[in-house]
């Protein structure tokens, strides 16, 4: 399960009062992911300040997995009585246009740094992921 904690203040003021991680924390966590692609997803559902929030994954893949699990708890909210949904990848993409904010910060071990990528990206990662997942997983 993911770790999510709201945002007090910006995207990119966070302050250490808004998240505890320690050194660590950080540096088992880069150890026990090799590919050293940690990433964090930003978001904001509408233009309130208050619905900033982020997101933490261990990968690229396990972020975009988040983000779909996002969209089936807003599908499974709108739509109670029904067991089964399904979507297509332009359904997905409708719901991350409709976000106020969505970008993602993606750890570059080569870098020992975070690289910001914008919704396009994301969107990009969603539609190979998930052709991934459709084909087995090869």
């Amino acid at each position: 399960m993911p770790f999510v904690a709201r945002i007090c203040d910006s995207f990119s003021s966070l302050s250490s009062s808004s998240v505890e991680l320690s050194e660590s924390n950080y540096q088992l966590r880069m150890a026990n992911n090799q590919n050293g692609r940690h990433t964090i997803i930003l978001l904001q559902n509408s233009p309130s300040r208050a619905t900033r929030t982020f997101m933490d994954y261990d990968s690229i893949g396990q972020a975009i997995d988040g983000i779909c699990g996002l969209y089936e708890r807003k599908l499974k909210e709108i739509n109670p009585s029904l067991r089964n949904l399904s979507y297509d990848i332009a359904d997905l993409y409708n719901f991350i246009d409709g976000l106020t904010d969505l970008s993602a910060m993606v750890y570059e071990n080569s870098m020992n740094a975070y690289m910001p990528y914008d919704r396009q990206w994301i969107k990009h990662k969603a539609f190979h992921h998930l052709k991934k997942l459709a084909s087995g997983g090869r």
